[in-house]
């Protein structure tokens, strides 16, 4: 069976190329698909095709597509964690040094010039303004970077190569990006322990209602003066009024943004950026080339890798039939399903279980194929979601 695969946004060919076309049919017209691979399209209020099996997010955000009613569904949403990360890593160091010295009023400046047509007069004019946009060197300097994964430990190391000293904070540091981080990075147990030490604060933690708010007035208040704040990471981590009160008493004394909003503008301590965070040529192929593999993987063996809402879940072939299911994370799904395959003498070769918050996700190898009927009695037990025969 050829698998129909609907894109939405401009997908990166180095992508979409990873698809063989004997296999899979891929384009923006396709009815009934098997997955959607998008980037900033909104899912949100979309009818979902009942065909859907999975959406996979060339990039690290999701915040545009309804995981909640697509998990309810047995839906599986990948996003690509990490594709993005050192084109993000590059624009924070562009961001550090625009924040410690007065680069952008400089070009401003030289630009206002413009009309000076005697080199002598321009020269001399320079030379007597230049020390208006004198700034600091980051060497040196302090960095807090909270939020330690694939994006956060990236700029972490940069800055021990710039000379800086950093702390970093996370509290849900994986073991792969702990393995990533320098042994020279200072890790601190809470946001207060780094705050008040911190020179450049750097924010690069995922949006959720765990993080919504995260730099308040409470915890700005606690920044050391003077300090420099840079999110690159998600707009509503940071509260713009606070970050504004911080400004106006000096307690921060310039913000550096990817996310403008209105309140933001007409100030010179403030720099923003139009969300050029991960728009790079190699980082678009990047997420591109990542999400067409994982949906390749997901269709084709069932494994769920780099999911949003259900557990990372792999198994080789060992032969035979594929089934995969997911469930309602209860007791006794599984036992209900295993007891299917053992009534109708289906002998299971190897299996895996896994279970994330409310949702599980299940691999189960057999030896003879499970007819239609076997199928959907599996469909029938009490918290199975969805059944596919792989």
């Amino acid at each position: 069976m050829k698998h129909r695969i609907q894109t939405f946004n401009t997908i990166s060919d180095r992508g979409l190329s990873r698809f063989d076309p004997t296999l899979y049919t891929v384009g923006a017209e396709v009815e009934a698909p098997h997955a959607y691979i998008l980037r900033s399209h909104k899912l949100h209020g979309a009818p979902v095709p009942d065909s859907l099996l999975a959406v996979a997010r060339a990039g690290a955000g999701y915040n545009n597509i309804p995981v909640e009613a697509l998990t309810r569904r047995g839906i599986v949403v990948f996003n690509t964690p990490g594709a993005n990360a050192n084109a993000v890593k590059e624009l924070v160091a562009a961001g550090l040094f625009l924040s410690a010295r007065g680069i952008y009023g400089g070009i401003r400046y030289v630009q206002s010039l413009a009309e000076l047509r005697d080199p002598v007069e321009l020269a001399a004019r320079l030379e007597q303004e230049k020390k208006r946009f004198a700034g600091t060197e980051v060497a040196g300097k302090t960095l807090g970077v909270i939020g330690l994964g694939a994006i956060g430990s990236m700029v972490a190391n940069m800055a021990l190569e710039l000379g800086m000293r950093v702390i970093g904070f996370d509290p849900a540091i994986s073991v792969e990006a702990a393995w990533r981080l320098s042994s020279r990075v200072e890790k601190v147990d809470s946001l207060q322990a780094l705050l008040g030490e911190v020179d450049y604060l750097t924010v690069h933690v995922p949006a959720n209602e765990q993080t919504r708010g995260l730099l308040n007035s409470e915890m700005l208040a606690t920044v050391k003066p003077g300090a420099r704040l840079l999110n690159f990471a998600r707009e509503h981590v940071v509260e713009v009024p606070a970050v504004l009160a911080a400004l106006d008493s000096g307690r921060l004394s310039r913000y550096v943004t990817d996310f403008p909003s209105p309140e933001l503008f007409g100030r010179d301590d403030i720099l923003l950026l139009p969300h050029i965070g991960a728009s790079t040529v190699e980082a678009e192929e990047n997420c591109a080339v990542m999400a067409a593999d994982q949906l390749m993987d997901f269709l084709k063996n069932g494994n769920v890798v780099n999911s949003v809402n259900f557990p990372t879940t792999q198994m080789r072939r060992n032969g035979g039939r594929r089934i995969t299911f997911s469930n309602e994370n209860v007791p006794r799904v599984l036992g209900s399903v295993l007891s299917v395959l053992a009534d109708r003498d289906i002998n299971v070769i190897d299996m895996v279980n896994r279970s994330r918050g409310d949702a599980a996700y299940n691999i189960i190898d057999v030896e003879t194929e499970p007819d239609a009927e076997a199928l959907e009695e599996i469909r029938r037990a009490e918290g199975v979601i969805r059944v596919r025969l792989v």
